[in-house]
């Protein structure tokens, strides 16, 4: 293709939690330097975690992580996510029972601000907020959309949607019902999941790729393929394989940190052989 728009393989902080070697826990600056070992060109977590100077010699992007509700000042905190370095903000909205009426404005108010600061902010789908089932997101989306004349931004994690569905594989056609909505995003959680767990294993105990990530697998590309195909060359995707941590994950589950790598490489296949990069 002539047009050579960027991916970022981010690793999530998250991911690492508790993470490290011979029981002792990894700090911040060695979880750095593993996830650019590994070969991720960012990382994900939140403003309280990070200083400018620290996100400057990483020599990776920050993708920050952020709570809007009712009482936040928007501005303000934008502003301070920008200052710090951030090259993109994952917002996660209000509460799973706020009303749609209440999320379009604030929607409007966070997306507005971001343009003002031209910082690329995303509102996640996610459980426990205002985006938690399809029905309220693309209900929101519908909102903003009427109001702003354009898609809203969201960030995908497809994860959250699929259990709500249950839908069993291949996921694509109960998923991409709004392919516009998946074409404007730039930030997307990778996560492995099916129609009953938001999060299966990428790799066995053995180091083979589980069957219920290789279901994923297509569903995957398809959503690259799909933003790929009307993305230029000065779109962006963050690309995010967001493992969560034991609590999250179950305990039978093996290494996350390495789940996380392979999910990288895969995407990394899929996008070189996609774009002959």
């Amino acid at each position: 293709m002539d047009n050579k728009p960027t991916i970022h393989h981010v690793a999530s902080l998250w991911t690492l939690t508790g993470y490290g070697n011979q029981g002792s826990k990894w700090n911040l600056e060695q979880k750095l330097d593993s996830i650019r070992s590994a070969g991720f060109t960012g990382f994900a977590g939140r403003i309280s975690q990070v200083t400018s100077e620290l996100i400057e010699n990483s020599g990776l992007v920050f993708c920050a992580i952020h709570d809007i509700g009712l009482n936040s000042d928007i501005r303000a905190e934008l502003e301070q996510l920008k200052s710090v370095g951030s090259a993109c903000v994952n917002v996660q909205m209000l509460d799973h029972d706020s009303p749609t009426e209440m999320a379009v404005p604030l929607a409007i108010e966070v997306l507005r601000i971001a343009d003002d600061l031209e910082l690329d902010v995303g509102i996640e789908v996610h459980r426990d907020t205002c985006t938690e089932t399809p029905e309220k997101t693309y209900a929101l989306a519908e909102g903003y959309e009427q109001s702003e004349g354009r898609p809203m931004k969201i960030t995908w994690d497809f994860s959250h949607p699929a259990i709500i569905k249950h839908i069993s594989p291949p996921y694509w056609d109960r998923l991409a019902e709004r392919v516009d909505l998946i074409q404007y995003a730039s930030q997307f959680h990778f996560r492995p999941f099916n129609g009953h767990h938001c999060q299966v294993s990428a790799l066995d105990h053995d180091g083979n790729f589980t069957p219920e990530f290789l279901d994923w697998l297509p569903f995957a590309e398809m959503v690259i393929k799909t933003w790929l195909e009307s993305a230029t060359e000065d779109h962006v995707m963050y690309a995010c394989p967001e493992q969560g941590p034991p609590g999250y994950a179950l305990s039978i589950f093996p290494d996350l940190w390495k789940d996380a790598q392979a999910i990288r490489g895969e995407l990394d296949r899929i996008w070189r052989d996609l774009t002959g990069n």
